[in-house]
């Protein structure tokens, strides 16, 4: 069995350190064939892993002296802050010290770090941030949801190829749906992108294009892959999260509301906690970079040790179904 190297960001986001030592101790415990390197300053992070029993052989520490901030500018910092969590993690990758990098902090240091020091696979265009959203069907990948605001029709073509893949192989989707987002289902709705895009995913043999998707329709699960540019899909994204935390609380509310609610509630309460475990973003792990030499993952910058571990998780699939050789194939077959 090989071991498969993840690069953690453990100075990155809201929760750090705690939650993403947390998270990685959880994944050495728990996947037998993963080793986790913890990447950022030595001190607190060794703190924090003073408070866990874990295998010592399979959870290392390498120290970076610096952290890139969220209102740091990204091609700035990437460039001056080199021994930065985030740089000293894509150098790994970079290097194969590290099969894969998961990191909850800066998304702008994170896609430029990307291209600088791990770069392109040869022939993909842009690298879009693909992440998996709950529906009523299981899950669909949203693409892109935060790296490319001002795609071409060329680039969405080829996210909707990569997004098709890695729903085949990770999420074990025969022939997945593809859809675009659109303000309609007819074909000549949409702005100048969607109507040049459309023909080109209509006529595209790799994928099975479903047509156009509107908003209202994401959560049915009427799309295996959602293709959209960057702009668009944070925003369904964000939406969808504040959403889902805004009726989550509401529920919550109105269970305790009443004597009776609160019987129903308790008699209620280990379905409920399924059902809601269901539409749990952080069950599915972060975003990957998809397109790149390497494997990069965000994960939200307020993620817990949750979504660190199925981050580390997702990973570790990526890499054994080899998802970048397949990416690679994909390319060579359209030469």
């Amino acid at each position: 069995m090989s071991i498969i190297k993840v690069a953690v960001d453990a100075m990155g986001g809201d929760n750090a350190p705690a939650a993403i030592v947390k998270g990685a101790v959880e994944a050495v415990n728990k996947i037998d064939n993963v080793k986790v390197i913890l990447v950022g300053k030595e001190e607190p992070v060794k703190a924090e892993l003073s408070h866990y029993q874990y295998d010592e052989g399979r959870l290392t520490v390498v120290n970076a002296t610096q952290v890139i901030g969220f209102n740091e500018h990204p091609a700035i910092a990437v460039k001056k802050k080199t021994d930065s969590s985030i740089t000293v993690g894509m150098k790994m990758v970079r290097s194969g010290d590290a099969d894969a990098f998961v990191s909850a902090g800066s998304t702008g240091a994170l896609l430029v770090g990307g291209i600088a020091y791990i770069g392109r696979i040869k022939g993909i265009e842009r690298t879009p941030l693909a992440t998996l959203i709950p529906t009523e069907k299981g899950a669909s990948l949203l693409i892109d949801c935060g790296a490319n605001v001002d795609a071409r029709p060329s680039h969405l073509v080829q996210f909707a190829k990569m997004g098709s893949l890695y729903m085949e192989n990770i999420c074990g989707l025969e022939s997945p749906k593809v859809g675009i987002v659109n303000i309609g289902a007819e074909e000549e709705k949409g702005n100048a992108l969607v109507k040049e895009t459309f023909p080109l995913l209509k006529e595209c043999g790799a994928i099975n294009f479903a047509g156009s998707v509107e908003a209202r329709d994401i959560p049915k699960g009427s799309a295996d892959v959602i293709v959209c540019e960057a702009f668009a899909g944070n925003i369904i994204l964000k939406l969808y999260e504040g959403l889902a935390g805004t009726l989550l609380k509401k529920i919550k509310a109105g269970m305790m509301s009443t004597f009776f609610s609160k019987i129903g509630a308790a008699l209620s309460k280990k379905a409920i906690k399924n059902t809601l475990k269901s539409f749990d973003v952080s069950e599915y792990g972060g975003a990957p970079l998809l397109g790149l030499k390497g494997l990069v993952v965000k994960t939200h910058g307020s993620s817990t040790n949750v979504e660190i571990f199925n981050s580390i998780k997702q990973c570790a699939a990526y890499v054994e179904n080899d998802i970048n050789s397949k990416i690679k194939n994909m390319l060579s077959e359209e030469m």
